[in-house]
């Protein structure tokens, strides 16, 4: 008896199976933060168990590890932009993730240490809908908590840094030099005039946002990249990038201060207006001329508080109006617009992986998707 060998029809996918799809840029930038806050959590969490138990406490509740009393809870992680730059500014220059964890750690220490003393500053009670470390521990234990961060962030680079180390320590110096300056003029721009030759110009909140929301960003991409071991003119154009991403973050963030939908934002509409911040879009329609803006400095300078709330949403209202009608939106998003060009003429001066560039063009582009 002969037997015949059966050998199967070829494979052939049902004709309802297509071939995936690839990842949208918000599902990329997304996976992109994830990855980098998966990777970098656990070398944070090895940091801060190296403080004293109470301020270790104040700065994992912080962090959102933990409650006021110390025990844990499943908590919602911040965004990891930060961490993320670092990771993609080591795989663009050809080294491995894990290169870039104590940078991308430290970076993400120094901005949690100027969140816990900018809500001192402004005196915010809540922070990721839970009462701030001040509001729960007291002013003198945030303070300890914030300089711990602070000082964990340099211990981290020059223990786990390796030869390194010294020279990402020295970014990192100079990062926190310019938020503290950017910080500064932020918070000298709230005495000067809202018209008249004392005016806050355009060209000065573009260099005290680069400084205050750049720096950093541009701290953990040059971290990054030196620690991936790449030369001075790769470090520089990722660093430069990263700068010009965080200008674009800032005008987007100033236009939800003002027009955002609460929903999404979680801050009332009109926020920014109602605590007279000097924002771009408010500081680009000061300088137009005409009887539109000299009517907005009106309504901005008035120091008297509307009767009741209607009324002063009312001149809250107004106000947006006018600055709309100035072309402060405009100019705001016209610079986010510049800013966004700018980071990505300096990443293509970068030779890297087709993956790391596609996961920072998605990046680049969540800064700005939010309202454009």
């Amino acid at each position: 008896m002969t037997t015949i060998a059966h050998t199967p029809p070829p494979h052939t996918p049902p004709p309802h199976t297509l071939p995936p799809h690839p990842p949208s840029p918000l599902s990329l930038a997304a996976g992109t933060t994830q990855r980098a806050r998966e990777l970098t959590e656990p070398l944070l969490r090895e940091a801060v168990a190296l403080l004293e138990p109470w301020t270790a406490v104040m700065s994992s509740y912080h962090l959102g590890w933990c409650r006021a009393d110390g025990s844990p809870v499943e908590h919602a992680s911040g965004k990891a932009v930060r961490p993320a730059l670092a990771v993609l500014a080591a795989e663009a220059v050809g080294a491995p993730a894990e290169a870039a964890l104590p940078g991308a750690a430290a970076a993400e220490l120094i901005h949690n240490f100027s969140l816990i003393h900018d809500d001192i500053m402004d005196g915010d009670e809540e922070r990721r809908r839970r009462p701030t470390v001040w509001k729960e521990f007291g002013v003198s234990g945030a303070i300890l908590a914030g300089d711990a961060l602070q000082v964990l962030a340099f211990d981290l680079l020059l223990a786990k840094g390796g030869p390194h180390g010294p020279a990402a320590a020295g970014h990192l110096a100079v990062a926190l030099r310019e938020l503290v300056e950017g910080q500064a003029c932020d918070i000298q721009f709230s005495a000067r005039p809202w018209s008249g030759p004392g005016t806050v110009t355009v060209a000065e909140y573009q260099a005290m946002a680069m400084a205050k929301t750049g720096a950093l960003l541009a701290g953990a991409s040059a971290m990054g990249a030196v620690l991936g071991g790449a030369d001075q003119p790769l470090v520089h154009a990722l660093a430069e990038a990263a700068g010009q991403l965080g200008l674009a973050f800032q005008c987007v963030d100033d236009i939800l201060g003002i027009w955002g939908d609460p929903a999404v934002t979680g801050k009332p509409v009109r926020g920014d207006l109602r605590e007279r911040k000097k924002s771009l879009p408010v500081v680009a329609a000061s300088a137009a001329s005409g009887s539109v803006a000299r009517r907005l400095a009106e309504l901005l300078a008035d120091g008297r508080s509307p009767a009741g709330e209607e009324e002063a949403e009312k001149v809250l209202l107004e106000a947006a109006e006018l600055i709309e009608e100035c072309g402060g939106r405009r100019a705001c998003e016209r610079e986010a617009e510049q800013a966004l060009a700018r980071a990505r003429a300096s990443l293509d001066l970068v030779p890297m992986p087709a993956g790391v560039r596609a996961q920072y063009t998605a990046l680049a582009d969540s800064f700005v998707a939010r309202v454009m």
